[in-house]
């Protein structure tokens, strides 16, 4: 659980309003994502390069969410995020 997450490619850009949601800008096919506050949470932390074991303790102290639970939605995260060519 501690291994590093695929890194964030240089044509994504991202844009966080409020400090709550996010959007994502793919450069490349002019495409844009919108992210809620969890997935902009995770986001941030993967420009950071942090592991996804520093991810679940930042969501875990971030929200009422256990380990086990914050895990599997960084999963689900990171698995749309590279469907959609988004991550590294």
């Amino acid at each position: 659980m501690s291994n590093p997450v695929p890194a964030p490619p240089g044509h994504i850009v991202f844009t966080e309003f409020e400090g709550e949601e996010g959007v994502l800008v793919d450069l490349n096919s002019k495409r844009y994502y919108t992210l809620n506050e969890t997935a902009t949470l995770v986001w941030r932390a993967l420009e950071k390069g942090h592991t996804k074991a520093e991810i679940v303790s930042q969501m875990t102290a971030a929200y009422d969410v256990t380990p086990e639970r914050a895990a599997a939605s960084i999963d689900n995260l990171l698995s749309s995020l590279q469907s959609h060519h988004l991550l590294g």
